[in-house]
């Protein structure tokens, strides 16, 4: 390690600030520590890393795409008003591009924030944020999805943007044509996911100690009552059959059509159209 990286790493440890910050204030200051610790302070930049141990629950989520993949990205911040700024809303915009231009299509959350950027890492480009918004600023989740060869809609709740607001759903899809009416009905089923907020797709797909653990409440609850041993099994199937039309998708009451569940408003347009839900995503605060 040179001489220069030694004082860039000793900075940033008694700072918290960022690689940058932390470069360019040691040349500055003819690589005085004390100097540049001082001037980073008079900047603000020197308080990130106690502005981390801040609590974070506003903040927005975002989508952005290419003709190979979809990013769905979730940040949070302390505030509301800071959500809404045009700094945090073009922070969180560069950050989709980023990942856009990464092309890994198996990044996960804590490999994308140890990623190279601009002499620094992404941690380092947070940390750069955190000290400009002035609030603590955490990367909360990251989903990526492969969409060659398949359809994709969404929908965005409480918009701060076209692409950013407080929930984005998302569908992938196959379809025989993907027409304008193919395209409404898939974004109503985009509606009904940020509304409904579905734990799966069907029941074969929910973890099985989500089931297991709903079983074993349900059933205390149907002991404690004190109905007869012998049709607690029938009571279970029942309370166990609400809980699946409550959490999975295509066994929930579809919002738009209260006769109908998701699964048999569907099925009207598998064989007519030959459309195929494949898999949904729902992002949100």
């Amino acid at each position: 390690m040179s001489d220069l990286n030694k004082l860039i790493k000793e900075l940033r440890t008694k700072t918290g600030a960022g690689f940058l910050d932390c470069k360019k204030s040691l040349e500055e200051n003819n690589n005085d520590i004390e100097k540049s610790i001082e001037s980073l302070r008079k900047k603000g930049l020197a308080k990130a890393s106690k502005k981390t141990d801040r609590e974070a629950n506003e903040g927005a989520v975002g989508i952005y795409s290419n003709n190979e993949m979809i990013v769905l990205i979730k940040v949070n911040s302390e505030t509301d008003f800071a959500a809404k700024s045009k700094t945090f809303l073009d922070f969180i915009d560069s950050l989709g591009k980023i990942i856009l231009e990464l092309n890994d299509k198996n990044l996960n959350k804590e490999k994308f924030l140890t990623s190279n950027y601009n002499e620094g890492t992404i941690n380092d480009y947070f940390n750069s944020m955190i000290s400009k918004i002035g609030e603590n600023l955490i990367l909360n989740n990251l989903i990526i999805k492969d969409i060659k060869n398949t359809n994709f809609a969404y929908y965005i709740h409480n918009g701060y943007k076209d692409n950013v607001g407080k929930i984005i759903s998302m569908i992938l899809y196959s379809v025989a044509q993907n027409d304008e009416k193919i395209k409404s009905i898939s974004k109503n089923l985009c509606m009904h996911i940020a509304a409904m907020k579905p734990e799966s797709l069907d029941i074969n797909d929910l973890d099985q100690n989500l089931i297991e653990k709903e079983e074993k409440i349900q059933k205390e609850l149907i002991l404690s009552s004190g109905k007869p041993e012998n049709i607690v099994d029938k009571i279970l199937d029942g309370k166990m059959k609400k809980f699946y039309s409550e959490v999975t998708l295509l066994n929930q009451t579809y919002i738009l059509d209260q006769e109908k569940t998701v699964k048999t408003f569907i099925s009207e347009y598998e064989n007519k159209f030959d459309f195929n839900l494949k898999s949904f995503d729902i992002i949100s605060l």
